[in-house]
């Protein structure tokens, strides 16, 4: 992970404002190369896996069964290309901050920002809006390749391709931008606490993949009670158009997993604020 060599802050006059603080982190953010190449990543998965499975399926189509056409569901052909995006983004929010204790790098920061917690303003503000930024044009991007692709597929006379006007539709493929923006904070919190990039993926991979793949091993009755309340679970909810009976409402689901992102953020900036560099 390359760095960025801050001036001593001796050098620097001016007065330490949050929105100077934001512009340093803008800086540091965009002289990494693996900002460029983890979005770069998210883009091209949220893309191009939405493509490649609706190739796969309409090579298929022949031979599927009638309730099977039927029950097709074009909306999550399109933005499914945010499995694969949403590992790319989350790993970048832990490298965001964990590169600059692995480096020392954090040392220079704090000295230049002494009250620390504007740091973690500026970092989660300006990745949070770099995210969204790049998200959401590809999820529109995604959205729209996808039903074009599927146009000309049709059941009992209608088309499988769904229109953006569509109830429901616009929510899911902004929602999805929205859901990988809150996965990035998600990781930036971990990186945060953890300080440590390994420690950080791995809590990452953990809370979002292997939890609710243990969680499907216990009693069903127990699993479909907690199964919802998970972060990952929670968040993707923004993105169904016909949520199942247990699982939490679009607008609630988003709103409890950034909950967690939040409480994440609060115990990151409370650690910063008492532990040393």
């Amino acid at each position: 992970m390359s760095t960025v060599t801050l001036s001593s802050p001796a050098a620097f006059r001016g007065r330490v404002t949050q929105r100077r603080v934001a512009r340093s982190e803008w800086t540091k953010l965009w002289s990494l190369r693996s900002t460029r190449w983890s979005l770069l990543a998210a883009v091209v998965s949220m893309v191009g896996i939405g493509l490649i499975i609706a190739a796969v399926q309409m090579s298929r189509w022949s031979t599927r069964s009638v309730q099977d056409r039927a029950t097709f569901d074009s909306i999550d052909i399109g933005v499914s290309g945010y499995h694969l995006a949403l590992l790319a983004i989350g790993v970048l929010g832990v490298l965001v901050i964990s590169g600059e204790y692995s480096t020392g790098m954090i040392r220079s920061t704090l000295a230049a920002v002494p009250k620390r917690l504007p740091v973690l303003c500026a970092k989660a503000a300006v990745f949070a809006l770099v995210t969204f930024a790049l998200a959401l044009p590809a999820t529109l991007i995604a959205f729209f390749s996808v039903q074009a692709f599927l146009g000309h597929e049709r059941v009992d006379g209608h088309q499988i391709a769904v229109s953006f006007a569509a109830p429901g539709v616009a929510r899911a493929v902004i929602g999805g931008a929205a859901y990988l923006t809150v996965v990035g904070l998600f990781g930036l919190a971990l990186g945060a606490i953890l300080r440590n990039t390994a420690a950080g993926i791995s809590a990452l991979a953990a809370v979002l993949f292997v939890v609710p793949s243990l969680l499907g091993m216990l009693p069903s009755s127990l699993s479909t009670a907690v199964s919802p309340y998970l972060p990952s679970n929670a968040g993707q909810a923004i993105m169904s158009i016909n949520p199942a009976a247990h699982s939490l409402s679009p607008g609630g689901g988003l709103l409890l997993f950034s909950g967690y992102t939040f409480a994440g953020l609060l115990l990151a900036a409370a650690l910063l604020y008492r532990r040393d560099a």
